[in-house]
């Protein structure tokens, strides 16, 4: 999920302070024990069908929970239901619930809660951007492009209350492990009926996790308290998880020196090598599913219908320069889409001109720039949108310079609220190149290059490709392994010629966590839930 389930990706890296470690001592209240997270931006929604954040997904991790969950390795383990089994071919999946489920107000949860659910994303009326990653169920992409009308065409189904039956159009080796994912949680019918958009406020909020929430206060903090009703509560060892929206990584690091938070989100790039000399044990390091990248405007000037000043832009970027002298954390650069971890099957491509030098790579840039329209008595001036991170726009000034150094492009930085950004990434209307990145959903090639279907309402560059188009196609029906590895690497090659996106880099994800927070570890994918967590009294 960008991080968009993404963004902070670009926002990672800078200069801080000298650092006090240590101190054990959990947080009591009067309640229990609680747990202290940063987390990044505000999120724009703890919708499930609405928001589509990695900031937003992890309070919903915690909120509500799907038929499946995802251990620290990316691999499906039983969420709400307790069991399933898979067609012979791979088109059916039938899910058995839990016994005595019930929502956080008592009330039976039943297979129809997640049918509705399920039916809410693609409705049209939702207007999720979303709603593609249920294309693979049968009648899903008809129904959210409006060919299909009814509703109960969806491929799926509650025979019974706990028998939950998906069908699908074509077979998805993944759909376990995309099924953790948020979109598939379930909401309470009533209780969205009822209170419409708010639904998701404190006091409207019903949910089916391990915690439920008792305070949104926006731009502060957002408390959850355990839920009594959740059907492992005996095992789920915090009172009480507060997250706080921290977009800056400095002020995160000072607030966790200031024992004000147990676990970051992220660390400053810049101060990495000082944390590894003080921070010992409290610094983590986990390997993200992860592509950071620049999007390019496809729908307007001046990269509508210009593939050769998009390459020109791409190939003027000094990777190396950006990985080794900025972010300094083990990042790799990228010259693909798809991260070269986390489909083993998959072989991940590159642009066609990652083997030149530097050098090579500006000569030609240079040409393309001119045979593009522009040069010194033309040059482009363009918007780069990026985050109000610190650490993001150092990044961005970096690129700005190399820009203006190598072509003599006029670059205008503008720093928009995480959830702005992502509004104006979709929206089309205002952007020229901003920053992005994608963490994988799933552990498949398909939850990067699905993001630029035509179908898709997170193809915020608005590519349009129907060879691109073609070839996922084609993948989704083929069931032989190293075809449909060999298909999705053939789509992946046509984006990145098509020059969609500029790739920058693969990001791992540092972050501080106390002595006395034990469990809590993120998966590639970027799921995480506080319920597995437990604090240590100090000695």
């Amino acid at each position: 999920m960008p991080l968009n389930r993404a963004a902070v990706a670009m926002g990672l890296l800078l200069a801080c302070l000298a650092t006090n470690f240590g101190g054990a001592r959990p947080v009591r209240a009067d309640d229990g024990i609680v747990l202290r997270r940063g987390n990044a931006a505000e999120p724009e929604s703890l919708d499930p069908a609405r928001s589509d954040t990695v900031n937003a997904g992890r309070i919903q991790d915690d909120l509500f929970e799907g038929l499946v969950t995802l251990d620290p390795e990316d691999r499906p383990q039983p969420g709400a239901a307790e069991s399933w089994t898979i067609s012979s071919d791979g088109l059916t999946y039938s899910f058995t619930l839990r016994a005595g489920l019930t929502w956080s107000d008592g009330s039976p949860l039943t297979a129809e809660d997640f049918v509705y659910s399920f039916r809410r994303v693609v409705d049209p009326a939702t207007a999720s951007s979303y709603a593609y990653i249920f294309f693979s169920f049968l009648n899903a992409e008809e129904i959210v492009q409006g060919k299909v009308k009814d509703l109960s065409k969806l491929g799926v189904e509650a025979p019974d209350p706990r028998t939950l039956r998906i069908r699908l159009k074509r077979p998805t080796p993944y759909l376990l492990a995309e099924l953790a994912h948020a979109k598939f949680m379930p909401v309470k019918r009533a209780d969205v009926e009822k209170f419409g958009a708010g639904f998701t406020q404190p006091g409207n909020l019903v949910s089916n996790g391990a915690f439920v929430l008792a305070e949104w206060t926006p731009q502060a903090r957002i408390v959850l308290a355990k839920n009594p009703r959740y059907w492992d509560a005996a095992n789920v060892h915090i009172d009480k998880v507060i997250f706080y929206p921290i977009s800056s990584p400095n002020e995160e690091l000072n607030r966790y020196r200031a024992g004000e938070l147990d676990v970051t989100y992220t660390v400053p790039n810049a101060q990495i090598e000082s944390l590894r000399k003080t921070a010992g044990e409290e610094l983590h390091l986990n390997t993200q599913f992860e592509t950071s990248y620049l999007g390019f405007n496809l729908t307007k000037p001046p990269f509508a219908g210009n593939p050769k000043l998009r390459q020109a832009l791409s190939m003027t970027l000094d990777r190396e320069t950006i990985v080794d002298k900025l972010l300094k954390d083990g990042s790799v650069v990228a010259y693909g889409i798809v991260p070269p971890v986390g489909d083993p099957a998959y072989k991940a491509q590159k642009v066609s001109w990652a083997a030149l030098s530097q050098a090579e790579r500006l000569a030609k840039a240079k040409a393309l720039y001119a045979e593009a329209g522009y040069g010194p008595d033309h040059p482009l001036a363009v918007e780069l949108r990026l985050t109000t991170s610190e650490d993001a726009r150092k990044v961005a000034i970096a690129i700005a310079s190399m820009w203006q150094t190598a072509l003599g492009v006029k670059t205008s930085l503008v720093t928009e609220e995480f959830k702005m950004l992502v509004a104006h990434r979709h929206e089309k209307q205002l952007t020229q190149v901003f920053a992005d990145a994608w963490v994988g959903d799933y552990p498949d090639a398909t939850t990067f290059l699905d993001l630029f279907a035509g179908g898709s309402g997170e193809n915020d560059p608005g590519y349009a490709n129907p060879k691109f188009d073609s070839l996922l196609e084609e993948a989704g029906r083929t069931l032989d392994t190293a075809r449909r590895a060999e298909l999705l690497q053939q789509a992946e090659t046509v984006l990145l010629e098509d020059n969609a996106v500029a790739p920058t880099f693969n990001h791992v994800e540092f972050f501080l966590a106390k002595p006395s927070v034990k469990n809590y570890r993120p998966n590639p994918c970027g799921y995480t839930y506080s319920k597995s967590v437990m604090i240590l009294e100090s000695r």
